[in-house]
Parts: structure tokens; C-alpha cells; sequence
């Protein structure tokens, strides 16, 4: 028994070795298929990216899996950097890991042949090999959607925070030009937006103006009755401006009652504070 584990960690070390002996020939061996996609400086480093890979290819035939594990998800968040870096799709990581898997994978075959291993451990070294590639894929695909997700989470809140400007016309009133769709989610923005800015620069009076609003239903119209109240709170009084016929006429449909002072447009309001 002792003997057959001595024999298999020979092969074990002879297969790494070979692997990380042609490691840098290997990681060339790609760019026979995509020598046109990328330009040099990219290459390179995916060139070194590579290399990486096949290093932890090579360690899950010659040592201990749970170390190679923690590398593997290690390279596997510095693998999403480079991507989105990159600007490169998660498919093309997907696709070197598999890549490498068959180059490998011809290696410990030729290798089994040459010194007629046996069947259980050509299985075993394989195995190895293959739950690597398994957890490499799945650690690539949480890793990039997180950084997916977080890439989203700030274009989102930068889109809002673009999108409720204020703007500041004397040292006491500031305007709110509401432009677009505006649902719960934004008003729900436009509330943190007005009490942050508001107090930040110590204003008197705030107007929002919503001439640029094409409809207000019921949820935003308390959304926005909320941002008033809040704003009153601290020491802000806000004045209504843009509303238009249509929006009045749903308003009224809807039985919204306004008891803040209201301007048709925007300019009647800043005329009446000044």
C-alpha cells in the first residue's frame, strides 16, 4: 500500500514538474487562437494571468488541496480585477480555464502512458485536476458577479445623485430641477438629497421645481410631501414650482392636496422669494 502512494506521488511530482517546466510555452500556446483580440500590453498581462493558472493547475496534481483551494480563490478575485480593468467578459476567463483543462489533461494522459500507470491513479491525479477547474469556474462567476453587482450599485447611485441636482441661486434658496420619470425609488433619493444638501448649505428655501415631471401618482406625491415636512424640520421652507395642467388635473383626480405655496413656473418662484 505504502508503495502504491509512493509511486503515485512520484507521478504526482513528475506531471507538476513537467507542467511548470513548460509553463511559459504553454501560456503562449493560447495566443495561436486570439493573437488579433488584444494589443501587447494586454497580452502580457494576460500572458502572466496565465501562467498563474497553470501554476495552480499544477499544484492540484502535487499537493494538498485545501492549500491549493486558497490560492485558487485568491487568483480567482485578482482574475475579475484584471477583467473589469480590462474591460474583458467573464466568458473569456471561463473559457482559459477550460482551455487549459484539455492542455493539461493531454499531459497526464501522454504521462499515464509513458509509465502505464494504473487506472486508479490516473483517475486520482485527473480528479484533482478537475474538482481545481470546478471550484476555478464557480469562484470566477461569484467573484465577477459581486464586482458586477458593486459596479452597478455605484452607476446607480451616481445616476441619482446626477439626477436630483441642486443647485444653489442666492445664499438662502436652492432649486431642485426634477427632470423625468420620477418614481419611488428616486423620491426616495430626492429626500436624502434635500435634507444632506439643504443643512449642507445652510439654506432658507428650497424649490422644487417639476416642470420637467411628467406625471406624479399617488406614491411620489407623499414621497414629496414627506421631503417637505422633513425640510421644515430643519429650518427649510419649500415652494412648488412646474405644475403643470395635467399634473394638477391628475392631482386633483387623485384628491392630493397641496397646502404649500405653488408657482406655475419656475421662475415666478424665485421671483416671489427674491
Amino acid at each position: 500500500m505504502v508503495n502504491t502512494v509512493n509511486v503515485l506521488n512520484s507521478r504526482a511530482k513528475e506531471i507538476s514538474d513537467n507542467i511548470l517546466f513548460n509553463k511559459e510555452k504553454l501560456a503562449l500556446q493560447r495566443f495561436d487562437f486570439d493573437s488579433n483580440l488584444y494589443t501587447n500590453d494586454i497580452a502580457d498581462q494576460i500572458k502572466t494571468w496565465r501562467e498563474k493558472l497553470i501554476d495552480i493547475y499544477a499544484m492540484s496534481i502535487n499537493q494538498e488541496q485545501k492549500k491549493v483551494y486558497e490560492i485558487l480563490q485568491a487568483w480567482g478575485n485578482e482574475t475579475v480585477d484584471l477583467l473589469v480593468n480590462l474591460n474583458l467578459p467573464l466568458d473569456l476567463a471561463i473559457e482559459e480555464v477550460r482551455f487549459y483543462r484539455d492542455t493539461i489533461g493531454e499531459i497526464i494522459k501522454d504521462t499515464a502512458k509513458e509509465f502505464s500507470m494504473s487506472i486508479d491513479d490516473f483517475y486520482t491525479i485527473l480528479s484533482n485536476l478537475d474538482s481545481v477547474i470546478d471550484r476555478a469556474i464557480h469562484w470566477l462567476s461569484i467573484s465577477y458577479s459581486r464586482s458586477y453587482s458593486a459596479r452597478v450599485t455605484i452607476a446607480e447611485t451616481t445616476a441619482h445623485d446626477l439626477s436630483i441636482p441642486i443647485v444653489r441661486i442666492t445664499s438662502e434658496i436652492g432649486v431642485i430641477p426634477l427632470i423625468g420619470v420620477l418614481d419611488t425609488q428616486r423620491a426616495t433619493h430626492l429626500m436624502s438629497q434635500a435634507l444632506d444638501m439643504g443643512s449642507k448649505l445652510n439654506l432658507n428655501y428650497m424649490v422644487i421645481d417639476l416642470s420637467g415631471v411628467p406625471v406624479i401618482d399617488t406614491m411620489v406625491a407623499q414621497q414629496i410631501f414627506r421631503v417637505i415636512e422633513s425640510l421644515r424640520l430643519i429650518g427649510i421652507e419649500t415652494r412648488l414650482s412646474g405644475i403643470r395642467p395635467e399634473i394638477a388635473q391628475t392631482m386633483v383626480k387623485l384628491n392630493i392636496k397641496l397646502n404649500e405655496k405653488t408657482s406655475s413656473s419656475l421662475h415666478l418662484a424665485i421671483k416671489d422669494l427674491l
